[in-house]
């Protein structure tokens, strides 16, 4: 079975580092679950994704670029909140989890929106 897992790698005067892409998307899935007025994150095309053998895990996508990282985040948005407004609020918490965290640079980092949730009564 191969590993079909995507890593960012240098090597050191001690060895090799790498960081497996799963990394980044729990690093970068909390941040968004701390943002106030996000919800659900959501993967509307996980099983058509796995059917055809393409990783994609929680609506989160990782890309790494030379020594940057790309991150397509797909969630919703709790109702009251400005869209806008959480979306941008994601974009910063991730961007600042994930540099910090791993020392990489976020070149970009693409929120889709595809839904409001309501509170149950």
């Amino acid at each position: 079975m191969t590993d079909n897992k995507e890593y960012w790698g240098t090597p050191s005067d001690r060895g090799n580092i790498k960081i497996s892409e799963e990394v980044i998307t729990s690093i970068a899935s909390i941040a968004v679950s701390e943002t106030e007025g996000a919800d659900q994150i959501t993967n509307p095309i996980s099983d058509i994704a796995g059917f055809l053998g393409k990783r994609q895990s929680k609506g989160i996508k990782v890309a790494f670029v030379y020594d940057n990282v790309e991150i397509d985040i797909t969630c919703q948005t709790k109702f009251g909140h400005s869209v806008y407004e959480v979306a941008k609020d994601i974009q910063e918490n991730v961007k600042s989890s994930v540099e910090s965290m791993t020392g990489l640079t976020c070149t970009a980092i693409n929120v889709s929106i595809t839904g409001i949730t309501f509170e149950k009564e």
